[in-house]
């Protein structure tokens, strides 16, 4: 706006326009505050340590392994040789005998030789489907004039013409191989002969919906029981949205549930009023309060004193993380230690703590992890004098490494009936490698309506 421009207007339009600017200049200085703090913000995360699976919760895949100098090769030393164990029962066994001596040619007979050696040639049959025709024979009774049919025997009935032994096979290949229908139905064409559509095979993960669900019943009401319950929970994506898939263990039971949150409302709706004596897992807000107690995993608290010290704390996180290291010691020693012996660690490990929290840090993670371990410093060594809680959450870990497989390789669910298949199979599947299944004895077990949890 020229000068002339500005002359030219009366004394009210002056003031309007002198209005105006001041608003914009104001709403620019709040601009530049807000934008000031935000570089502020990203300056002093560029300070920061990068987050690797060392120092945080990140997975293995996402960390860069670092490149290893060449290293001349040693010559390999010599050593008795190893050789695959004969089997045990073989099916056939054929015998030889040599005709001749290969330095003199001398005949030879079955009554010469006086030693033998022997190995083992595996090799698999011809795999083909057998296929059963089922002829119900149908007709007019001579009394009475009425229309009968005969009844089809147990397990052979009309409907689906896959058998229970081949529907377990393919949901073994599904969940625990990560095949999805497409490669499944050419694998099972290709390899076992049997020829099948993908809609053939979504209909049989249908069909199985009922006998998993009601397999997993007993899983999850043995977790419920237990005194001692471990949990964690990944990302699942179901229907082009994301869920969770929570695992929730015990001794006895591996139970998984996908659900469409991540709160500790879902815990709460699997226990059902239940609650155990300790709770194992990570300082997740949802995974508190669901136990009478708390053992916090010792792995998680590790990688957070990692990240403290790689972000340059010198007072609290190193003597933390050495704390952590005894205590896992003392726990990977504790079958072999008598009860009074570890209520002596037990007293040592909390004296220990008492003086490394007198001192607060001052890095932001360390003073993170310090204020957290000064709240919850009851949870940390509870598993000591305890031999039945566990001083991590690897086994909830291990039990959702497979789901994390699986989710990469077939990327998602599409149906939300599909994510509670896949939860069922895989809750029947862990529980019952526990009592020494293979996870298609137990996927048969529980289509055919036997248990998993088998007793002893």
């Amino acid at each position: 706006m020229t000068r002339d421009t500005l002359l030219s207007l009366s004394k009210e339009d002056l003031v309007a326009l002198i209005l105006a600017q001041a608003e914009q200049i104001a709403a620019q200085i709040e601009q530049i505050a807000a934008l000031q703090a935000r570089v502020a913000e990203l300056e002093a995360k560029l300070g920061q340590p990068p987050k690797t699976p060392q120092n945080s919760s990140l997975p293995p895949s996402r960390g860069e392994k670092p490149k290893l100098p060449d290293r001349p090769r040693k010559p390999r030393r010599g050593h008795p040789g190893a050789a695959r164990a004969l089997a045990a029962s073989p099916d056939r066994v054929v015998e030889t005998y040599a005709q001749a001596c290969p330095h003199c040619a001398q005949g030879l007979s079955p009554a010469d030789p006086s030693d033998v050696t022997e190995h083992d040639h595996v090799e698999l049959p011809p795999i083909r489907p057998v296929v059963t025709r089922v002829r119900c024979h149908r007709g007019v009774c001579p009394a009475c004039r009425g229309r009968f049919c005969a009844s089809a025997p147990e397990g052979l009935a009309c409907g689906s013409p896959f058998g229970r032994g081949l529907c377990a096979l393919i949901i073994h290949l599904h969940v625990t191989q990560a095949i999805g229908f497409e490669r499944l139905s050419r694998l099972l064409g290709e390899v076992f002969g049997v020829s099948i559509s993908e809609g053939a095979i979504g209909n049989i993960l249908a069909r199985a919906q009922a006998p998993l669900l009601a397999a997993v019943a007993p899983i999850a009401d043995a977790v419920r029981a237990s005194a001692v319950v471990g949990s964690d929970e990944t990302s699942a994506r179901v229907s082009g949205q994301t869920w969770w898939q929570w695992v929730l263990l015990s001794s006895t039971a591996i139970c998984h549930l996908i659900a469409p949150r991540r709160a500790a409302s879902v815990v709460e709706d699997f226990l059902a009023g239940a609650r155990p004596d300790v709770w194992v897992a990570d300082r997740y807000g949802g995974q508190t309060g669901h136990g009478a107690a708390r053992q916090l995993c010792l792995a998680h608290l590790l990688r957070d004193a990692t990240y403290a010290i790689d972000e340059g704390d010198s007072v609290f996180a190193p003597g933390f993380k050495l704390l952590l290291l005894r205590a896992i010691a003392i726990g990977r020693r504790r079958p072999s230690l008598q009860d009074s012996t570890l209520r002596h660690y037990h007293g040592d490990l909390e004296r220990r703590l008492d003086r490394l929290l007198a001192s607060p840090p001052h890095t932001p993670a360390a003073r993170r992890l310090f204020n957290a371990m000064r709240r919850d410093r009851d949870d940390l060594f509870r598993f000591v004098t305890r031999r039945d809680v566990p001083y991590t959450n690897n086994a909830c870990e291990r039990a959702l490494r497979p789901s994390v497989i699986f989710r990469k390789v077939t990327g998602c669910f599409r149906s939300q009936w599909g994510a509670k298949v896949y939860a069922a199979a895989a809750s029947v599947i862990a529980t019952g490698r526990l009592y020494g299944l293979t996870a298609l004895q137990a996927l048969s077990n529980a289509l055919a309506g036997k248990p998993v949890m088998l007793t002893p």
